[in-house]
């Protein structure tokens, strides 16, 4: 399912942004960030916009100044979603990037990050994320996609179980779907939630990637 919001405030794209580089990583581009002599590794799955969205690098290069090695592969293949172009709407394109072929990458990937030897991987999804392993949930109050009442029944079905998989949910007032990556920089309200968000973020990196 997608919506309205997943496509709102659409990022100007630039394959020049961030401090990184692109590499090929399990046979896809992706911007990598950070040293490779790091012990921890975190992947990161961009919004529809891809991995050439300026603040998806600025928030990898964030997490990648605390001591992380970040990548962010390119899983759409350089056919990010176009916000403007009326032939081939948000439900058009979808059918193009099915999870199934979004799966086989990641698992490229991941095996690609793994016989580099760190310590241990994470995961940051900006649209998805795994139960099996330690989860953080950060909502947003005006989420159409996925309402506080969403976030909140998975909320409960994590603390059901508390003794398999430590969890944290937490719902942001004020904010709309795509709200940590999509924000309008001159809203400084705005800005500040995502800022949150991202130290959050790199907390629970920093307590689980150990």
């Amino acid at each position: 399912m997608a919506g309205a919001q997943c496509c709102s405030n659409p990022p100007t794209l630039d394959p020049n942004s961030g401090a990184g580089s692109v590499e090929q990583l399990g046979g896809l581009n992706t911007y990598i960030s950070g040293s490779p002599n790091s012990k921890f590794a975190v992947l990161f799955v961009s919004d529809i916009f891809g991995y050439e969205a300026p603040n998806i690098r600025l928030v990898a290069d964030k997490v990648a100044a605390a001591g992380f090695y970040v990548a962010v592969p390119d899983f759409f293949y350089s056919d990010p979603f176009v916000y403007d172009d009326i032939n081939r709407p948000l439900q058009v394109w979808i059918k193009d990037h099915g999870t199934e072929k979004g799966i086989e990458d990641a698992k490229s990937v991941i095996e690609a990050l793994k016989s580099k030897g760190f310590a241990a991987l994470g995961a940051a999804g900006f649209c998805w994320g795994e139960v099996n392993v330690p989860i953080e949930i950060l909502g947003a109050e005006l989420d159409d996609f996925t309402p506080p009442a969403i976030v909140k029944q998975f909320q409960e079905i994590l603390a059901a179980r508390v003794h398999e998989v430590d969890s944290y949910v937490e719902i942001f007032p004020n904010v709309a779907h795509g709200w940590t990556l999509r924000y309008n920089v001159d809203d400084e309200a705005a800005a500040n939630s995502a800022s949150k968000a991202h130290k959050k973020m790199l907390e629970w990196f920093s307590k689980y990637l150990k």
